[in-house]
């Protein structure tokens, strides 16, 4: 496709196809990590002309790129790759992309929970890892557990523990099923960002998402569309350590119906704003 192209001349094509699906500024940005990721190029060294003619198994790679751009694939998912509180991590369609919010989330439990008496913690529906690999790296003497229905997420996410050398239990298990709790232990910190969107929202949703991104991790029934949240609930009864924090990520639209549930079921809950100040997170701790 790129045959007797520039690299330049390669790029702007890039920009140019991408700018029928998107804003010039993200069809840019999205190029640029794509240039960076696949061709090792910055964005100066291209438009200064500095970069020199690609070979051709890189040019092959850039095609397939923008054909599956074009198809609403996210650029994380075509590069393989995605940043969390500067951790790459590895990316696909098996797992949630990280969003800004969830480090949001992840900054706020190492800012509340970094002290001596915070040992264990567990990530229910952990996807990537990602957030159960940044409160390792950050506070490297809890002891992290990790959960998740799919095998192909684990999977993902075991790769990148391991790539970040960080030691954490990950267990494939149904967390809805709560014969499953029996082999859990107590935690000081129970974190998630579990699926919340109802089924009949899919239709108003971006394509990206909805094409690429797993259901499982996304998606809940239309009657039920708080049942995770309602579930880490109970589980806290027995599993939540005295003096231990729960932390959860949900949409704007449920947080304080979410905070009302623990708040009536022996908590004291409160929900957090995000960036941009939506009511993003609720913490909540056991009533002493």
């Amino acid at each position: 496709m790129f045959v007797q192209m520039s690299t330049k001349k390669i790029y702007e094509h890039f920009i140019s196809s991408l700018q029928k699906l998107y804003s010039i500024a993200e069809a840019t940005a999205i190029t640029n990590i794509v240039f960076e990721s696949i061709a090792g190029i910055g964005k100066i060294k291209i438009t200064t002309g500095a970069a020199t003619a690609l070979p051709a198994g890189i040019m092959n790679k850039l095609s397939e790129a923008l054909e599956a751009l074009m198809q609403h694939t996210p650029v994380q998912y075509v590069v393989g790759e995605a940043w969390f509180l500067q951790l790459k991590l590895k990316v696909g369609p098996a797992v949630l992309i990280p969003r800004p919010e969830t480090e949001e989330l992840v900054l706020e439990i190492i800012n509340v929970c970094k002290k001596p008496n915070t040992q264990s913690a567990i990530d229910i529906g952990t996807g990537s890892g990602c957030i159960a690999i940044a409160l390792k790296k950050n506070m490297p003497a809890l002891s992290v557990s990790a959960i998740d229905i799919s095998e192909e997420a684990l999977a993902m996410a075991k790769e990148n523990a391991v790539a970040h050398h960080t030691d954490i239990q990950f267990i494939c298990s149904n967390f809805l099923e709560e014969n499953n709790w029996l082999s859990l232990s107590k935690y000081d910190i129970i974190v998630s960002n579990p699926p919340y969107i109802p089924l009949a929202d899919k239709l108003s949703m971006d394509t990206n998402v909805v094409a690429h991104e797993p259901h499982t991790a996304l998606f809940v029934a239309d009657d039920t569309p708080l049942i995770f949240y309602e579930k880490i609930a109970l589980f806290g009864k027995n599993h939540l350590a005295e003096n231990g924090i729960i932390f959860l990520e949900t949409h704007h639209q449920y947080a304080a119906k979410i905070a009302e549930h623990f708040n009536n079921n022996g908590y004291k809950a409160m929900v957090k704003e995000d960036m941009f100040e939506k009511g993003r997170f609720v913490i909540a701790t056991l009533c002493q």
